[in-house]
């Protein structure tokens, strides 16, 4: 039998070497930060001012963006790729799907967010201003009201289960008023789901003094 000391030890000793490279206001970074703290991990944040960002970060990551995870020898970046990373290495609880259908399902998910909700953020967060700003708007707003009947009837994206997929759209759902996009009436069930998430406590950690400021 192993001592459950030692396996406790062993644990704690490798999650002092992770380490996340956080943007301050940066919603791919936030995403990274509700699985570590939904995790209840030891790690180590490193903020990073995007606008001003430290010379090693190129180094770590050739596109010289946050977030960045660092264990050991092991660089990773792009928050999803992070957060599968996280999961499967520390799997309680697990925010993946077990079965391989819906996790494959799962994934299809998050590549449509990107492809589709996120690749506007990315606009917004820019710095986009006149005719391609309101486009980003209109895309993102379209997008999520397109999802909006889903929470009718279920607390979250996969069921009654909190899941990445909630991880991912979390800091989006967080930043819409930041982003001046408008809803209305159609979209209350997206956002009574949004506020289920911002109740919880791994959301309220993740969040920065600055991310808290977005929101009035």
């Amino acid at each position: 039998m192993v001592n459950s000391t030692i396996v406790a030890n062993q644990k704690d000793a490798l999650l002092a070497m992770m380490t996340l490279y956080s943007g301050i206001t940066c919603p791919f970074s936030q995403r990274c930060r509700i699985v570590l703290y939904e995790k209840g991990m030891d790690f180590e944040i490193i903020d990073v001012d995007v606008h001003n960002k430290p010379e090693d970060l190129a180094v770590m990551n050739p596109y010289n963006e946050v977030p960045v995870l660092v264990e050991r020898d092991l660089i990773l970046h792009e928050s999803n790729i992070i957060n599968e990373y996280i999961d499967e290495r520390f799997p309680h609880p697990q925010l993946m799907p077990a079965d391989p259908v819906m996790r494959a399902r799962a994934r299809l998910f998050l590549f449509r967010f990107e492809q589709e909700l996120f690749c506007h953020v990315k606009t917004l967060e820019a710095g986009a201003t006149g005719k391609e700003a309101t486009k980003a708007r209109e895309a993102i707003r379209d997008g999520l009201i397109m999802i909006a009947p889903i929470f009718a009837k279920q607390k979250f994206m996969l069921g009654d289960e909190f899941s990445m997929i909630d991880v991912a759209i979390a800091p989006l759902m967080w930043r819409l008023e930041h982003y001046n996009i408008d809803l209305g009436k159609s979209a209350a069930p997206i956002l009574k789901y949004a506020e289920r998430i911002f109740q919880r406590q791994s959301f309220i950690d993740s969040l920065t003094p600055s991310e808290k400021a977005m929101r009035k």
